[in-house]
């Protein structure tokens, strides 16, 4: 398993998970401040300024997933990761690549006062080239509004929030490693769906309201807005796939057999593995019923959207798979489609 240890900087994450690889046997710390050491030796100085936060690059994100799988399988036991993350969207790629690797995930969040905080930024030892004042202790005042921001959204909903305003990194170890052993710091609820190793089925069904707008849901297992749906399973049909997905993550229960809208192939693109996609028609719901049973446990937002409002959350593979959808819906018909592009004959 691992112990997510977040907190804004300069909240003694690095010092406390020093003391918990003390405390909780065959345990070992990984701190992904090593991979963003690494990038300046990997990537080309021109896509490094494109970005102020290397947590903004994807091959960041990905390897710190990677690195820490890897480094669970080398090792076992328990992983203690002391690393601040501010946007959920990172927090549900990172947790959900790993939980996809069967990689259990405790978070917990070290929440000085901030004014303790702030003094404790202001007394951090800074490198004594020109710019470390800046690069070091400016850097950590200035994600302070980030962090206050980020509280009041959703990491005080997700982790086990631990007051350190008083303690000793060594309590706040021992603060850690009990709320572990007790379950006050629980695993994350998180869907832990295996990466693929080669091409998959997945089924999604497009639901409506009463003014046919279609519903989207944002998963709390990954970044992103989709439709309901989800791989389907070895000798599962596509439709009953999706007529459960459904039922998983909104506890909408659907009746009947939904009528295929497109059957789209979407080619590899590595890392991704690619395959057939299949919407189904599922039909028009009573708003104010969904509103009761909506977010379930795997979803963090929902709503309907019309055609135009999914073009600015859905990606555009799966925004051209939607548009498809709608005309052959308009028109009672099924589309094939390949990388969302349909073929006529």
């Amino acid at each position: 398993m691992i112990v997510w240890i977040n907190g804004a900087f300069g909240a003694g994450k690095t010092s406390a998970a020093r003391e918990l690889i003390e405390l909780i046997p065959n345990s070992t710390l990984f701190d992904p401040e090593v991979i963003g050491g690494t990038l300046p030796y990997l990537l080309p100085p021109k896509r490094l300024d494109e970005v102020n936060d290397y947590q903004d690059l994807p091959i960041w994100r990905r390897l710190v997933i990677d690195t820490a799988a890897a480094l669970h399988a080398e090792v076992g036991g328990v992983l203690v990761v002391p690393m601040t993350l501010l946007r959920q969207e990172y927090r549900d790629e990172i947790f959900g690549g790993l939980a996809a690797r069967r990689i259990s995930i405790h978070h917990v969040l070290l929440a000085p006062d901030e004014t303790i905080l702030r003094e404790r930024i202001s007394g951090r030892p800074v490198p004594p080239e020109p710019d470390g004042e800046l690069r070091v202790r400016q850097w950590a005042f200035d994600h302070v509004e980030p962090y206050r921001a980020a509280r009041a959204d959703w990491i005080d909903r997700d982790a086990h929030v631990v007051d350190t305003s008083v303690l000793t990194p060594f309590e706040t170890a021992e603060c850690l490693a009990e709320a572990v052993r007790n379950g006050a710091a629980p695993v994350c609820d998180i869907v832990q769906t295996p990466e693929p190793t080669a091409e998959t089925l997945a089924a999604g069904v497009l639901l409506f309201d009463e003014q046919d707008r279609v519903l989207l849901v944002d998963p709390t297992y990954k970044a992103g807005w989709e439709f309901p749906g989800g791989v389907v399973e070895p000798g599962e049909a596509p439709v009953r796939a999706g007529v459960r997905e459904v039922a998983e993550e909104t506890g909408i229960q659907l009746t009947g057999t939904p009528p295929l809208l497109v059957a789209d192939w979407e080619p590899p693109n590595p890392p991704g593995y690619g395959g057939m996609r299949f919407l189904f028609d599922g039909g028009r719901l009573d708003s104010g019923a969904v509103r009761m049973l909506l977010p379930g446990p795997e979803l963090r937002d929902w709503r309907f959207v019309t055609e135009q409002e999914a073009a600015d959350l859905l990606p555009a593979v799966r925004y051209e798979r939607l548009r498809w959808a709608l005309r052959a819906r308009e028109r009672g018909a099924t589309l094939y489609l390949e990388a969302g592009v349909p073929l006529r004959g």
